[in-house]
């Protein structure tokens, strides 16, 4: 997540961390917009689409997924992990 996340008062990373998810918030960039989903290490989702009520109801979304693709799974995920690597720990809150 971005570093938007740490000074709202209850935003998705609190919800993550709070459930017992690892979350990490990336504060090198403005917003971490990328928005991408890598599966069983052969298929990956990109896209603009976000997973809410609104993304699939009302506004003009894309997404794109390409099954069967281990190698371009691969580079999604060197991208994640490097993501990973450069930023900090958020801890639940509440």
């Amino acid at each position: 997540l971005d570093k938007s996340q740490r000074t709202e008062r209850y935003s998705s990373a609190t919800f993550l961390a709070n459930m017992g998810v690892p979350v990490r918030i990336d504060s090198r960039y403005r917003i971490m917009h990328n928005k991408f989903l890598i599966v069983d290490g052969r298929t990956v989702e990109t896209g603009s689409f976000n997973y809410t009520y609104s993304a699939q109801h009302y506004n003009a979304e894309n997404v794109l997924v390409v099954w069967n693709n281990p190698r371009l799974a691969s580079l999604y995920d060197a991208t994640w992990r490097g993501l990973w690597g450069e930023s900090s720990p958020y801890y639940a809150r509440y």
